[in-house]
């Protein structure tokens, strides 16, 4: 790969004995402590103190300036394929996660996004908008009129769940279970993965089953639509098998559907908190797309972004030993006083977020990602105004990728169901 010359310490010239006694100073964060919060006091402590923090995992980095280099310095390799072994875990679920995209290095990382980039084409995903607009259309229908709503099962899974259904070819019926298995897969992410493990790796199991179909019949009756982009980046096998293809199936679902689900949730959350950018949007809903933004930078669904050390260096001042995980805080990044004045306004224009990942390892989708979540909000800040709280929410852990388990609202209901 192109990091082989630096897997050997004796070999690599950056390399400088680790000077432990560096770090020790600096605030310790127990980020696998179940009640942990990225948006914790300690942390913003922290973020004051200086910019990283000591953690049982490696280093947190917690400020705009250092997580931008860090995420494009050439000494560090995507990390969290490490996850499972941080948790000790070996199963399907911990396999495929190594094998994916999102987890490989070098030559096998560019073949897989060369082949799986047409299937993202601009013009392709702008030609989805009608149907994220139909979609988001139908879901509000069915409940604007009673003036309230759980918005995570009524609106966020669906959209996100139906979303992906069109992306491979599959009705509108079946999003449901794509949802679920997407929630199974996804507590593989947060600080409760080992408890989970046996939920996660039968989800990854039936998923990748379900991948095997879709594609099989993407092949027998093939049609103009983003799967069978995919296939026929596979026609020839030897570039693009037929596993990284299940893989990468997989993967679409499982990210599309969490990802994109806990998003619309805390972006709805945060415009409960700004009434007034709320009103903003649905008298200029152009803004949706800076919406989606503004949201991503304030409460981003994935907390942290992870790289690992493929090379012993130094960085201000800090010796980083080869091997060492370092989790970017993205939420801390982005709420950085010294790069963002305080609160939120969807009209700035601000430094970008790191939501999606930056350089290399970029999320792949955030192209479908921006689209379907702009198309939402548009929607949704027309259709329902004055948004409030209907009751308190439930909340999936503050850290890894977290949002909203349940998530009442209220609004004012359409004058013809008055």
């Amino acid at each position: 790969t192109r990091f082989g010359r630096w897997t050997d310490r004796r070999r690599c010239r950056h390399y400088r004995p680790t000077m432990a006694d560096q770090a020790e100073d600096a605030p310790y964060l127990d980020l696998s402590a179940p009640e942990f919060s990225v948006r914790s006091q300690a942390v913003r402590d922290a973020r004051d103190e200086g910019w990283h923090a000591r953690t049982p995992y490696g280093i947190a980095v917690l400020r705009y300036d250092e997580v931008k280099s860090l995420l494009l310095h050439p000494m560090l390799r995507q990390g969290s394929y490490k996850w499972p072994d941080h948790n000790a875990a070996a199963g399907p679920w911990a396999q495929w996660w190594k094998r994916i995209m999102l987890n490989l290095e070098g030559p096998d990382h560019a073949r897989l996004r060369r082949l799986a980039q047409p299937a993202f084409a601009p013009g392709r995903v702008a030609a989805l908008a009608p149907e994220f607009r139909r979609i988001a259309d139908e879901l509000v229908s069915g409940f604007e009129g009673s003036g309230a709503c759980e918005f995570m099962s009524e609106f966020a899974e669906p959209y996100a769940a139906k979303v992906i259904c069109r992306l491979v070819g599959l009705s509108d019926d079946g999003w449901r279970d794509l949802a679920d298995l997407a929630v199974r897969m996804g507590l593989a992410l947060g600080v409760t993965y080992k408890r989970d493990e046996r939920i996660v790796d039968e989800a990854v199991s039936e998923l990748l089953g379900r991948a095997r179909t879709l594609v099989e019949r993407a092949r027998e009756v093939p049609k103009d639509d983003f799967l069978v982009a995919l296939v026929r980046a596979n026609a020839d096998k030897s570039a693009f098998s037929d596993g990284e293809l299940h893989d990468m199936v997989a993967l679409l679902v499982f990210g599309g559907i969490d990802t994109t689900r806990n998003q619309l949730g805390l972006a709805i959350q945060t415009f409960i908190e700004n009434p007034d950018q709320w009103s903003l949007l649905g008298d200029r809903p152009e803004l949706a797309r800076q919406a989606v933004e503004e949201v991503m930078r304030l409460r981003p669904t994935v907390t942290w972004v992870t790289r690992e050390a493929v090379c012993g260096f130094e960085f201000q001042g800090l010796q980083i030993p080869m091997g060492t995980t370092i989790h970017l805080f993205t939420e801390s990044a982005g709420t950085d006083p010294r790069r963002f004045a305080a609160g939120m306004d969807i009209a700035a224009k601000r430094k970008p977020h790191f939501g999606f990942g930056a350089g290399v390892h970029h999320c792949i989708g955030s192209p479908v990602a921006r689209n379907d979540m702009s198309e939402a909000l548009k929607l949704l800040s027309k259709r329902l105004p004055n948004l409030a709280a209907a009751g308190p929410a439930e909340w999936l852990p503050d850290s890894g990728n977290t949002g909203p388990a349940r998530l009442p609202i209220r609004f004012d209901r359409p004058p013809e169901a008055r």
